[in-house]
């Protein structure tokens, strides 16, 4: 009994004495390797920036939540990576989308925006997606008609939106106050091209089966959304538009 005692208690000892020895071997106060943590301005990570500054909006994986998905090929198709990164450094005012390059009030350097930009393509980009179709142009090359963008709207928005924009079981009110003030007109027209593919929101080709949308038809529908824009957004919204909002969505019932 006494011979086992004596053996944990020798084992016991070696053991601290070996932890006294690593201890030991640490030089006091020093730091050790890679125990610095990395200041913000050098991080240089895609998946790490892009959590910090861009999933909170476009999604974890860029999958979409409160704006666009970016992990949607016909979405980067339109786009140029130019003016990707000039929407990512300098935000797009009036809109929750903020600047994020330093020189813009932001906290990212150039470096830091290039690596955001290219990430996004060369992680979610793929040329062949829309398989030798002619897609609208990014930005619109003429001046809307509000008029026939209204006919449009009913043409190939209504079925799902409603009539007058106010929303049906299938698809979001897109002429409600609230949206229409934090988004642009770009915005409006993305939305119109690529869709909303994480809420199955058909891209500009799906809407009506074997019609796709023409770039002119797509500037006038925008011009028309943009109409109904509030002149003053802000709360609270005349009561006069509450009550037509209502009025259109008990219609389509």
């Amino acid at each position: 009994m006494k011979i086992r005692t004596l053996s944990a208690l020798a084992v016991l000892s070696l053991i601290l004495c070996l932890m006294m020895l690593a201890a030991c071997s640490i030089s006091d106060g020093q730091p050790q390797a890679n125990s610095e943590p990395v200041a913000p301005s050098q991080v240089s990570d895609f998946d790490t920036l892009y959590a910090q500054n861009c999933a909170g909006c476009h999604g974890a994986r860029g999958l979409g939540g409160a704006s666009i998905s970016l992990d949607d090929p016909v979405y980067l198709d339109i786009v140029d990576e130019a003016t990707m990164r000039k929407v990512v450094a300098n935000g797009v005012r009036g809109t929750s989308m903020p600047a994020f390059a330093q020189h813009a009030g932001g906290m990212l350097t150039e470096q830091q925006i290039d690596v955001i930009t290219s990430g996004i393509f060369s992680r979610w980009g793929h040329k062949q997606v829309l398989d030798g179709a002619n897609p609208p142009s990014y930005a619109a090359k003429a001046a809307g008609n509000v008029g026939h963008g209204r006919l449009v709207f009913g043409t190939f928005c209504a079925s799902c939106h409603g009539s007058d924009g106010a929303g049906t079981p299938k698809g979001s009110a897109i002429t409600n106050d609230s949206f229409l003030a934090l988004v642009s007109d770009q915005a409006l027209r993305t939305i119109v091209i690529t869709g909303r593919p994480e809420l199955g929101a058909p891209d500009w080709r799906g809407n009506v089966p074997g019609r796709p949308m023409t770039d002119q038809e797509i500037t006038d529908v925008v011009a028309w959304l943009a109409s109904r824009r509030a002149k003053n957004p802000g709360q609270p919204y005349s009561a006069s538009n509450d009550t037509q909002q209502s009025k259109a969505q008990h219609r389509e019932k």
